[in-house]
Order: C-alpha cells, then structure tokens, then sequence
C-alpha cells in the first residue's frame, strides 16, 4: 500500500479524511466483502460493493475516530461489516421467524448452516458475550472471521504479537464453541 495510505494526515479523526481514505482502501474493502458475502450471504441481495458503501456510510457517522494506521483502520472496518450483517440477518429472521437449531463452524471460512441468518445472530451473541468478559479474544475473532485479516494485521490492529493473536485466536474458538453450544 502506498505511504500517503498511512499518512497520519489521513487517518486523522478531520472529517475529510475517510473521504480521502476510500479510494486508497476501496478496492481492499470490496474484497474483504467479497469473501464475507461469499461465505455469509451467497444467496443475498446485499452486494460487496453494496457493503463497502454501507460501510462507509457507519464509519463516516464516527468520523471523530483517529485510525492509528493502516491495520487499525481495517480493524474497525471489519467490526462495521460484523454489524451490518448482523442487522440484516436479524431483519430476514424478523421476516421468517424460525427458530431451527444451527450449526456454527469456526474452523473453516464458512458459517455451515441451513439459515445463514439465524447462524450469523447466534455468532454474533456469542462475540458479543465474550466481549464482555474479553474483549480483546472479541476482536481477534472480528478481525479474522469478519475483517479476513492476517495474524500479522491483527497484531498490528490490536498493538499485540502475532504469537499473541495465534493464542488468543485458540482461546476464543474455544470459549466461542461453548458459548454456541449451550
């Protein structure tokens, strides 16, 4: 990525800078929501570039927040993408109202389940759940399961090693399984 990406100028909290970041990061975003869709959503009508633009849409109303740099930014992205799919899973289920039991993979890239969006709101209670108690194993499992980012970015995101991330990816699967299972 090139350095005016990271200019601190750029990441600033000034209300123009995400408008200046977009373009630079666009093409990123679109693929990121591509893979999300793909493996969340692939019989939706949201597209990625529709996501990307709802995305932009919640991230302009917190135009006040400073990304630090590159990764922080995709970070915070990557939690906007978590709730717009989880506001319009809950929207569809709002719609059907049925309550089958579903199974959630967290080892592979795909939620396996019959209804996507009753999969995507119990993932999303789960994360929510363990946010509570720690946040930082919440925002790993945002960054790798929504935001289709490395340990190496998520390292940098969260200012930790990416030894750290490997560890508390572990331990989140783990509390996140249970959390589903109950």
């Amino acid at each position: 990525m090139n350095e005016s990406v990271t200019s601190p100028e750029l990441l600033s909290g000034r209300p123009d800078s995400l408008d200046r970041l977009m373009p630079a990061v666009y093409d990123e975003l679109r693929a990121i929501a591509r893979h999300q869709l793909a493996a969340r959503d692939p019989n939706g009508t949201l597209t990625p570039t529709g996501l990307v633009h709802e995305a932009y849409l919640k991230l302009a109303d917190q135009s006040s927040v400073a990304w630090r740099d590159r990764a922080h930014f995709f970070a915070l992205a990557s939690v906007v993408m978590r709730h717009i799919l989880v506001d319009r899973a809950r929207a569809r289920l709002a719609r059907k109202r049925d309550g089958a039991l579903q199974q959630i993979t967290l080892d592979g890239e795909v939620i396996a389940a019959p209804d996507q969006a009753d999969a995507m709101l119990s993932l999303s209670d789960a994360i929510d759940r363990l946010a509570a108690v720690e946040p930082r194993l919440a925002r790993v499992v945002d960054c790798r399961f929504f935001g289709a980012m490395s340990d190496g970015e998520i390292a940098a995101a969260l200012e930790v090693t990416v030894r750290t991330v490997q560890r508390d990816w572990i331990k989140a699967r783990m509390l996140l399984r249970r959390a589903l299972a109950s």
